[in-house]
């Protein structure tokens, strides 16, 4: 609400000499529903009989791309990337043309989100694309990727990762049932000293 009450405000005050700045327009709701609003947006703003305020439109949007193809004002720019190693590098340089790709997943793992839930989230990325599938529809797709999830305890077991695998063999070699107090302490200090590499 809070996001469509600013853009009402925008759009009903636009004049020629307005500059309007839109960030993911529509992420708030479904993904036809912010799509389709987006889209109605840029139209209205293009169209606009009086005001043709310069507009800059952040999307993910892919669908948006589009509309350069039938809006005589309309130019697409995407922020550049590299990908090396199956590592995202982002070269912070405006082209022009629009982005086929979301790098979503790339950034969730650069802001520090754990392995498993990457790891995972390609998994599922790969089966939805396989599938075609729409995003947040009911049915089959759905639900054979929810079946098919390990669940968080057997995927952080299973990684590969060296470290963790020494915290798991620690933990496995416990015998929690005749440690003291003192020295399950010891033993949870030792695996942190694993964990942090000290």
């Amino acid at each position: 609400m809070v996001e469509m009450t600013e853009a009402s405000n925008i759009l009903n005050n636009v004049t020629p000499r307005s500059l309007v700045l839109f960030d993911e327009l529509g992420r708030g709701t479904s993904t036809y529903d912010g799509i389709s609003i987006a889209w109605a947006i840029v139209e209205y703003l293009h169209e606009h009989p009086k005001a043709q305020a310069r507009t800059l439109f952040a999307t993910h949007y892919h669908e948006l791309n589009e509309m350069e193809k039938n809006f005589s004002r309309i130019r697409n720019y995407n922020v550049s990337v590299k990908e090396v190693d199956g590592k995202v590098i982002f070269l912070r340089k405006l082209e022009k043309g629009g982005s086929e790709h979301s790098f979503g997943i790339h950034v969730a793992e650069i802001a520090g989100m754990p392995k498993s839930i990457v790891k995972r989230a390609n998994v599922i990325l790969q089966q939805l694309e396989a599938e075609n599938a729409q995003v947040g529809k009911a049915g089959k797709p759905t639900a054979e990727i929810a079946q098919s999830r390990e669940g968080m305890q057997l995927s952080f077991f299973q990684l590969e990762d060296p470290v963790l695998c020494q915290v798991r063999d620690e933990i496995l070699g416990l015998d929690v049932n005749n440690l003291t107090p003192l020295e399950a302490l010891n033993k949870l200090n030792d695996i942190k000293k694993i964990v942090s590499g000290k």
